[in-house]
């Protein structure tokens, strides 16, 4: 057995060496971008069918969970029977310390994740400020490029990740991130804050799960049917135990983003649906976080990471934009954000944008907003509010 260790961890090394070379390569010699983002059009059913929701008697409620329940006046027999579809506004867990996220074994079938839709933001030209000054021209739109398969060997760690809302299934993207406090051992995904929480009058999402490297090698629809599971996640499922996002998001964050967008990025911390090894250790790769928020004259290119959901794209698969980023400012009392030239639609939001410091990749921002048109994306700055954020949780659940 412990040979065997050794010998899985030297092959995600060199995998997670190759990755890293490969972006390197694509962020300093690739000269394209991607677009993206609209809102969501199609709201799925209301009511969600017994074969999706299998698996809600093995719910298991923590004590700590099944208290935070309580205090909300929220039944916890009756969210363990499926009663965490009911969202009631005036029981919506909202705050930050009310997360709630308890494993349904079983939930995501690749059915139930196959029905869930982009979770976008449309940025509206009503949210742009009027001239401050540090808004660059909208840049030239560029064409999203598909991601070389098996992810795991080209691209940096990069998943889906799927949640309930009030409107039915939805799907973002996120990153594996590196864990500063338990180096080898992260368990920390980062992806935006509107993929966890609904920002003003709204809360936290529910039966939050992240897919790393989902659908490995790039497979089709018609590929995938009757697949085996692990086909769709090589590498598990791994439930958010908790997540944090900025207050700005949670108090200013709204259906175009809103005065949320610039501070709209959260980190997840996971635990696998089965099985006991670290996120890291299990994928093989997490990257490095850059909270220096350099301004985006000073970037010659930045590339976003994601599975684009919206037409004309299927969620099936990974997809890039590489570009020189500009500035998109929504108010001169806001940290002014990223933007590229990209086609990624809906779904691709939470996805990683990286840039290369010293040779090395590192995660820079993540996506947020984009046009109805799906030109361009933006992303926020990720300073020292983000960096307390990554801190807190690291110290906080990282050894959990």
């Amino acid at each position: 057995m412990r040979s065997t260790r050794t010998s899985r961890t030297s092959s995600k090394r060199r995998r997670s060496t190759l990755a890293a070379t490969g972006l390197v390569a694509a962020l300093a010699l690739t000269a394209t971008a991607c677009n993206g983002s609209d809102e969501a059009s199609d709201k799925p059913g209301a009511t969600t069918s017994q074969a999706a929701d299998s698996g809600n008697d093995k719910i298991q409620i923590p004590a700590d969970i099944a208290d935070k329940l309580k205090k909300h006046g929220i039944d916890v027999d009756d969210w363990k029977d499926g009663g965490w579809k009911n969202w009631d506004k005036d029981k919506w867990l909202s705050e930050a310390k009310d997360f709630v996220n308890p494993v349904i074994d079983g939930l995501w079938k690749p059915e139930r994740m196959k029905s869930a839709k982009e979770a976008n933001k449309t940025y509206s030209t009503k949210d742009a400020a009027a001239d401050t000054g540090v808004t660059d021209p909208d840049p030239l739109p560029v064409e999203a490029s598909a991601e070389k398969t098996p992810y795991h060997e080209n691209a940096a760690p990069v998943g889906k990740i799927f949640f309930d809302t009030p409107e039915g299934h939805a799907v973002c993207s996120g990153t594996v991130v590196k864990d500063v406090n338990h180096p080898g051992k992260s368990n920390l995904v980062w992806t935006a804050g509107h993929c966890v929480h609904a920002g003003s009058g709204g809360g936290w999402y529910r039966n939050i799960m992240f897919v790393p490297a989902y659908n490995d090698y790039g497979k089709s629809e018609a590929e995938l049917t009757n697949s085996n599971p692990t086909e769709i996640a090589p590498y598990g499922q791994w439930w958010a135990d908790w997540a944090s996002t900025s207050n700005e998001w949670i108090a200013g964050g709204s259906e175009t983003g809103g005065d949320g967008a610039a501070y709209d990025y959260s980190v997840l911390h996971v635990k696998p649906e089965s099985g006991a090894k670290s996120l890291e250790e299990t994928v093989g790769a997490a990257l490095d976080i850059d909270f220096s928020a350099p301004s985006a004259t000073e970037v010659a290119k930045m590339g976003a990471w994601g599975y684009p959901q919206a037409a004309p794209y299927n969620g099936l698969k990974m997809f890039k934009c590489i570009d020189r980023p500009g500035r998109l400012s929504l108010s001169t009392t806001l940290p002014t954000m990223y933007r590229i030239g990209c086609t990624m639609t809906g779904g691709s939001s939470g996805g990683g944008w990286f840039r290369v410091v010293d040779g090395e990749t590192k995660l820079v921002s993540n996506t947020s907003i984009g046009p109805a048109d799906n030109t361009w994306l933006a992303g926020p700055q990720l300073g020292a509010t983000a960096e307390a954020i990554y801190q807190n949780m690291s110290k906080t659940y990282g050894g959990k």
